[in-house]
């Protein structure tokens, strides 16, 4: 398990991060999203022991990072900034961080190679931005390490290699029973692939949820009556609203709270029309960061997601 207590880190007089908490479980993959400056970069450098907290406490199994040597090779990071040695092929790479991992698993190194289509007898300099990610991933999954950090995974993949990636991650988890933290400032990376999911805001956690259960807790209910009706049909029953907006007389209601529970409740009103429907993550926490008091184009930077989703759309 890892341990952030009470965390504060900053460069001068700027607070990347401040009084942060959280604790990451075995063996899940732990998403941390937020808009570019938010803290992601500098968290995961903080409990790889790259950076020593101003204040506060970092753990990884019970014990502390900062200047630990038998600790950092339970762990690897794929930065968001790669660095590879001068000239260095693939096969160079391997060597050079089998070096440093006693369980550095060479058959892996070379499946996962031949799985990605890369040659590792090519010097890295020759790579593209995505072949370069991938080879640092490659390099990553091999040291077989019981922690895997990555900062913004997906940056520079394309969308068929950005499942690939995801799925390879989602096995290795699995099998080994390894726990993975991922960054990213998009939403719909995340979605489908962490156990649990943590918005970072200006050096803080501002929420932190179990992906299931965010995703099954809020829902979309869309209903009409006979009658004439307001917000207050579903207050008075005991069903909290997160927004309600009404078109003739049929509603939009983003609720919160058991579905058979609300189900039942609004069926005993006999409604002309009543249907249930899911909302994506990204409408999720539009609606859970507004009760919170924060505008989701704020923490997201105008809503990356959105502008990525236009550009898949036009590939």
């Amino acid at each position: 398990m890892i341990k952030v207590s009470n965390v504060t880190k900053t460069f001068g007089d700027f607070v990347a991060l401040k009084d942060m908490k959280c604790e990451i479980p075995e063996g899940c993959i732990y998403g941390l999203v937020g808009s570019n400056g938010a803290g992601k970069s500098t968290f995961l450098r903080l409990i790889t022991g790259i950076y020593k907290a101003d204040s506060g406490e970092i753990e990884i199994d019970d014990k502390p990072v900062w200047e630990n040597e038998a600790a950092k090779q339970n762990f690897v990071l794929v930065p968001d900034e790669l660095y590879f040695i001068q000239l260095a092929t693939m096969n160079k790479m391997a060597k050079f961080y089998s070096a440093f991992y006693p369980n550095f698993n060479f058959e892996r190194f070379n499946t996962l190679t031949e799985k990605f289509g890369l040659d590792p007898k090519k010097k890295i300099s020759g790579f593209s931005k995505g072949m370069k990610r991938q080879a640092a991933i490659i390099c990553a999954l091999s040291c077989q390490t019981k922690y895997l950090f990555f900062d913004e995974t997906f940056d520079g993949l394309d969308p068929v290699m950005r499942n690939l990636v995801k799925n390879i991650i989602f096995d290795d988890i699995c099998e080994r029973q390894a726990t993975a933290v991922i960054t990213s400032h998009s939403l719909r990376e995340l979605e489908d692939t962490c156990d649990q999911l943590t918005l970072l805001h200006k050096g803080g956690i501002i929420f932190e949820s179990d992906v299931q259960n965010l995703k099954t807790s809020l829902f979309k209910v869309q209903v009409a009556f006979k009658e004439d009706y307001d917000k207050k049909l579903f207050t008075d029953i005991g069903i909290e609203v997160l927004d309600f907006k009404k078109t003739g007389m049929v509603s939009n209601v983003i609720v919160r709270g058991d579905r058979e529970e609300v189900k039942n409740k609004l069926k005993a009103k006999n409604p002309v029309l009543f249907d249930i429907l899911p909302l994506s993550l990204e409408e999720v926490f539009i609606f859970e960061t507004g009760a919170l008091g924060y505008e989701f184009s704020d923490v997201f930077d105008g809503n990356t997601d959105k502008a990525e989703a236009k550009t898949d759309e036009k590939k």
